[in-house]
């Protein structure tokens, strides 16, 4: 595909920004929906927007502010930008305790455009929450976060691409892609195992495996093509166990390149995502992947 700019208002730790070109290698054919329900950052709706691989997007996820934080991106995208700019011209980079303000406002609010700031600004845009939903993140004391002026021409950039043609979901991943059928396209990006669980945590509620094959399993007999991001390694550290393999999914190795977990705990380690095809819209490009040198596949058969 010819290589496009393609707008990120909301940076995410984990977002498959860098990895969208690879993934959607695997795609065969225009999608009527795509469904993102794990949509966090958007960047695989963005970028399928961009480049034509649906018609039409569903993007969900489970933290309500972030789902709320998307409709105004698409639908208010001048009272977002100018939000933001507020906030962000209020800051000093010495005034640690701004950020944790804004923190605690967003915490006793649910205010989504604080959320947009407090993921901009906060250590390496990696995202925690509390068990109740209390945003825990620290601010990083090395940049201010976004330049307004960019994250403008970002949000105006998302704006354009999913106004008119984007429905928003917040709730369970498996009843977001309940109405999906055989001329959609899913694809959900849950967290690494484990990674739900404890004091912080990368994602609010837990995601247990045997959930997502029971959802996998009911997209299979609804003929609904499907791709999977899900565990995979960082350096010599394995994240989670292999998917079933009744569900019959073809597993690809991608390159993620350095691990952005394993530098805050300084360390140089590669990470390796899976990337699970299944349908009819992904067979062929499957069974016969062109990736670029740095983002080298294995095949393996699951």
């Amino acid at each position: 595909m010819a290589s496009v700019r393609v707008p990120h208002p909301i940076p995410y730790q984990g977002s498959k920004r860098a990895l969208a070109p690879a993934i959607s290698r695997f795609i065969n054919g225009r999608a009527r929906t795509l469904y993102e329900p794990f949509a966090g950052s958007g960047a695989f709706s963005l970028y399928a927007s961009a480049h034509g691989i649906a018609d039409r997007f569903v993007i969900g996820d489970c933290l309500e502010p972030l789902i709320e934080l998307w409709k105004l991106i698409v639908e208010n995208p001048s009272l977002v930008s100018s939000g933001y700019q507020k906030i962000w011209e209020g800051q000093r980079i010495e005034d640690i305790f701004y950020f944790n303000t804004i923190r605690d406002k967003f915490n006793a609010g649910r205010d989504p455009i604080l959320l947009l700031y407090l993921v901009a600004r906060c250590v390496k845009n990696a995202v925690r929450f509390s068990k109740d939903g209390r945003f825990t993140q620290s601010a990083d004391k090395r940049r201010l976060g976004m330049h307004p002026d960019k994250m403008r021409n970002n949000i105006e950039g998302a704006s354009s691409l999913l106004r008119g043609r984007t429905e928003f979901f917040c709730g369970d991943f498996s009843t977001c892609v309940s109405s999906a059928g055989p001329d959609d396209l899913v694809y959900l990006d849950p967290p690494y195992q484990g990674t739900t669980y404890g004091r912080d945590r990368r994602y609010v509620s837990q995601v247990e495996t045997s959930d997502i094959c029971e959802t996998l399993k009911a997209l299979q007999l609804r003929d609904v093509s499907l791709l999977l991001s899900y565990d995979g390694m960082t350096g010599d550290k394995k994240h989670g166990d292999d998917l079933p393999s009744e569900l019959n999914l073809k597993r690809f190795l991608l390159n993620a390149g350095r691990s952005s977990q394993a530098t805050l705990n300084g360390e140089n380690a590669i990470t390796v995502e899976s990337l699970y095809a299944w349908g009819h819209m992904t067979q062929s490009a499957a069974l016969s992947p062109s990736l670029d040198s740095s983002h080298q596949v294995t095949l393996s058969i699951v």
